[in-house]
C-alpha cells in the first residue's frame, strides 16, 4: 500500500537524495496524516459526547493535536527545501529537527490538559453509556493509527526524517491510548466503578511519555548526536580501499539536515610517495564520497615515515606503552625529532568520552612511564576527542 501511494503521487520516488522528491515525501505523509486524524477526531468526539466518555473525548482531542502536528511537519518540509542563503549558507534542513521539537511540545501540552480533565472526571464521575458504534469507531481508529504509523515509518526510513519519526512515535502512543479507551468502554458494561476517569489518566500518561520521547530525540539531534555506526564504517572502508591511504583519524561528520552532510578527515600517506598522485587520489575520494554517500568531504593529508626502522621502533615503543597503560587509548600523527641531548616523540592521543583522567593527568602519567625507561625522551602530546 505504501509503495503504491508513492508510485501514484511521487514521480521518481526512489531518488530520495533529491531535495524536491524528499519534500514530496513529506507532503504525502503529512497530508495523509491530516486527513486521517481529522476524520478520527470528529468521529471520536461525536461518540464521546454520546457515550459521556471523557477517555474517548480525550482521545479525540489527541487526534486533533496530531493533525496540527502534521501541519507543522508539512511546513517544515517546505522550509527545509529552501535554498541556502547568506544567513544560512548550509541550507535549512535542520528546520525538521525544530519541527519535531514543536510536535513534542504540542504532545506534552495535550497530555497535560487531558490529565487535568481526567482527574476532574475521577472527582466528579458520570456514568459511561456503552455503545456498539463507539466500539466500531475505536477499532477503526486503532487500525487507522497502526497503518499511519507503518506508513510514516516507511516514508521516514526512506528519507531519514526526524519529523516523521516524531509522527510515528505519536501514532504508536495513540494506538495504545485508544486501546485503553476501548477497554474502559467495554468494562463499563460490567461495573459501575468510575473507570473512565482513571483510564483517561492512563491515556494522558501515555501521551506525556510519547511527547517526552519525541523531545528527548529532537534535543539530542539538535545538540549533536554522533553519526550512525553503519555510515562511519562504510565511509572508513571506502576511504581505506584506496592504496595510497595508509590510515585515517580525526573523522568528523556534521549534519545540517538529511540532504546536507559535511565531513572532514585526516588521511595518512607515505612521505616517500608521489605528492601529485596522492593529491589526485584525495580529490577522487572527495568527489566519489559526494556521489556515493551524499557527503561533502574535506581531506587533510598527513605524511608519515614508512621506511625508517628507527622511527618504526620509536612508534612501536610508544604504541605499546600507551596500550599497556589503557587499551582504550590510541595514537596517531607520530613523528620523531632527534637532537644531541634528547629526542622529541610527537604524537596525538585519542581518549574516549568521560575519560577517568584529565588531559593534564593523562599526559603526566604517560610521561612518567616513558621517563622511567629513558629520561632523554621528551613527549609532545596533543589530546584528541572522538567525534564518531
Amino acid at each position: 500500500m505504501s509503495e503504491l501511494l508513492l508510485r501514484l503521487f511521487i514521480k521518481n520516488h526512489q531518488d530520495t537524495k533529491n531535495p524536491d522528491v524528499r519534500e514530496k515525501y513529506g507532503y504525502l505523509g503529512s497530508i495523509t496524516g491530516i486527513i486521517i486524524n481529522i476524520f478520527l477526531a470528529a468521529a471520536k468526539y461525536l461518540i464521546g459526547v454520546i457515550t459521556n466518555s471523557i477517555a474517548i473525548t480525550a482521545d479525540a482531542v489527541n487526534n486533533l493535536s496530531d493533525s496540527v502536528s502534521c501541519v507543522i511537519t508539512l511546513v517544515s518540509f517546505k522550509m527545509a527545501n529552501m535554498k541556502p542563503d547568506k544567513e544560512h549558507p548550509f541550507g535549512h534542513g535542520r528546520i525538521e529537527y525544530v519541527a519535531a521539537l514543536i510536535v513534542g511540545f504540542i504532545v506534552e501540552l495535550m497530555g497535560y490538559e487531558l490529565i487535568k480533565s481526567s482527574i476532574g472526571k475521577i472527582r466528579n464521575p458520570e456514568a459511561v453509556v456503552f455503545s456498539v458504534p463507539a466500539v466500531i469507531v475505536l477499532l477503526i481508529s486503532i487500525g487507522g493509527k497502526i497503518w499511519l504509523a507503518v506508513f510514516n515509518r516507511h516514508l521516514g526510513k526512506k528519507i531519514d526524517s526526524p519529523a516523521m519519526s516524531a509522527v510515528v512515535a505519536d501514532s504508536i502512543s495513540d494506538t495504545t491510548a485508544t486501546a485503553i479507551t476501548l477497554i474502559s468502554l467495554v468494562v463499563s458494561l460490567f461495573t459501575d466503578f468510575p473507570l473512565d476517569g482513571y483510564m483517561g489518566v492512563i491515556v494522558s500518561l501515555f501521551i506525556l511519555y510519547s511527547g517526552f520521547g519525541i523531545l528527548k530525540e529532537s534535543v539530542g539531534i539538535i545538540l549533536g548526536k554522533p553519526p550512525e555506526k553503519e555510515l562511519v564504517d562504510e565511509l572508513v572502508e571506502f576511504i581505506m580501499s584506496h592504496d595510497e591511504i595508509l590510515g585515517i583519524h580525526d573523522l568528523v561528520i556534521h549534519s545540517y539536515g538529511a540532504t546536507r552532510t559535511f565531513a572532514s578527515v585526516h588521511t595518512e600517506i607515505s612521505s616517500d610517495g608521489d605528492l601529485l598522485r596522492a593529491h589526485d587520489t584525495i580529490d577522487s575520494i572527495e568527489r566519489l564520497t559526494k556521489e556515493k554517500f551524499g557527503i561533502e568531504l574535506v581531506i587533510h593529508m598527513d605524511p608519515i615515515v614508512t621506511n625508517d626502522e628507527k622511527t618504526e621502533s620509536y612508534y612501536q615503543y610508544i604504541h605499546k606503552t600507551v596500550k599497556d597503560f589503557d587499551s582504550s587509548l590510541s595514537i596517531h600523527d607520530f613523528r620523531v625529532v632527534e637532537g644531541p641531548t634528547h629526542t622529541n616523540l610527537i604524537f596525538d592521543i585519542v581518549i574516549p568520552h568521560k575519560y577517568k583522567l584529565t588531559e593534564k593527568e593523562l599526559i603526566a602519567e604517560i610521561n612518567n612511564l616513558v621517563h622511567k625507561d629513558n629520561e632523554n625522551y621528551f613527549l609532545v602530546i596533543t589530546v584528541d576527542n572522538c567525534y564518531i
